[in-house]
């Protein structure tokens, strides 16, 4: 637990069951996810980003942003791309200092899914207090129609949903409509499973989040401002963050380049047969895998 005033986030630390490493990854989950994106409740632990990297000897803590799982739901309207990028780095700050299980860790590698790639991108160019990037579920050449789509027809306030609508949030805050998680996984190859640990673990976001994520890292100029390593780790089957520019590494890394100054380093990876939310693929292990040898290979941990 986090108390970052007047709001408290709340997050998993993941540690190797035999050292504590220097490095650590701040994970940040996308719209309408929280922590569980990590850490998925399903499979025995086959979809368990956290417990696979430490298996590896990495150490992760993954957060519930502000208003969703188990951490501060402040009015709705507070919270936007900007004020999630000052929370971020707020986090690095608490990690750094050894504020989160009394370790203070020498190098933090910031990583996001989705909207938390967003989120990850204004917080690593704005404050450049991180030492690597890792950006998952995104890309600049969103399919904008297919997003749109979802957030005008395939949400609704959470406060509508059963499960949700015991948060008592006000009606900025939005989920996706029964049965429909789908969205996030096809066309790529998921088994039936995720879907329902999907369902049952989804949760909130506030709608204001999204307008300034759209306009400064989703398709602005912000990213230039990333002065640290950048893996790039999406899906080839995400039709979603990654409609166009997917067809082969190669193609996403040369769509890509010119949003990256050449401090960080792009590197780019794409799992086959997996869709946008790419941890929870059925090929989820080669996902982890070149994180692990790309986070190896940069930053010798």
């Amino acid at each position: 637990m986090l108390t970052l005033l007047p709001q408290t986030v709340r997050g998993q630390l993941c540690l190797p069951a035999d050292r504590t490493p220097s490095t650590v990854q701040l994970l940040v989950h996308g719209g309408t996810y929280n922590r569980a994106y990590w850490d998925m409740p399903d499979g025995d632990g086959q979809y368990s980003y956290q417990r696979d990297m430490a298996a590896a000897g990495m150490a992760t803590f993954a957060i519930d942003f502000l208003g969703s799982g188990e951490s501060s739901q402040p009015l709705s309207t507070l919270i936007t791309g900007t004020t999630a990028a000052s929370v971020v780095h707020q986090v690095v700050s608490k990690l750094r200092s050894g504020a989160v299980g009394g370790t203070r860790f020498s190098k933090v590698i910031l990583g996001g899914h989705s909207m938390g790639s967003g989120i990850v991108v204004l917080a690593a160019a704005t404050y450049r207090d991180v030492d690597g990037v890792l950006l998952t579920g995104m890309t600049h050449s969103m399919d904008l129609l297919a997003l749109t789509a979802i957030f005008v027809d395939g949400v609704r306030p959470a406060i509508l949903d059963p499960k949700l609508s015991q948060r008592g949030g006000d009606l900025g805050y939005v989920t996706t409509m029964p049965g429909t998680r789908g969205v996030f996984h096809l066309p790529g190859s998921f088994l039936p499973s995720i879907l329902a640990a999907d369902e049952d673990t989804k949760d909130q976001v506030s709608a204001t989040v999204v307008p300034d994520l759209l306009t400064l890292a989703f398709q602005g100029p912000m990213s230039l401002g990333i002065n640290v390593p950048v893996l790039i780790a999406n899906g080839d089957d995400d039709t979603l963050f990654c409609a166009y520019n997917c067809s082969s590494e190669a193609a996403l890394r040369a769509a890509e380049a010119p949003f990256f100054s050449s401090a960080a380093q792009l590197s780019v990876h794409l799992t086959p047969d997996a869709g946008h939310s790419v941890a929870l693929s059925e090929h989820a292990d080669t996902h982890r895998a070149a994180i692990r040898t790309w986070i190896r290979e940069r930053f010798g941990n």
